[in-house]
């Protein structure tokens, strides 16, 4: 089984928390690794995620610092979803 990483970069126009998060993250761009393993068939391949990790300044720590914590793939679907779904 072959796996690799992808990043994107998603998008909250407010701030939002994440299991895993001790406070509420800010608005703005933030970036998302995720894990993702091969499902070989005779016909295609393709790629099914298996975990995630969002990019964050550290709490609590000045200048540039930034965190890597671990998110599943569906929590951080579902709350893109609910924030779209906000006025």
């Amino acid at each position: 089984m072959t796996s690799r990483t992808t990043q994107i970069s998603v998008h909250f126009s407010s701030p939002f928390l994440l299991p895993g998060f001790e406070a509420p993250l800010p608005a703005g761009e933030c970036p998302v690794d995720y894990d993702e393993e091969s499902i070989e068939s005779a016909f295609r391949l393709a790629w099914r995620r298996v975990g995630g990790f969002v990019h964050s300044r550290a709490i609590g720590a000045a200048g540039s610092l930034h965190q890597m914590v671990p998110v599943e793939p569906a929590q951080l679907a579902a709350a893109l979803e609910n924030h779209q779904q906000l006025p």
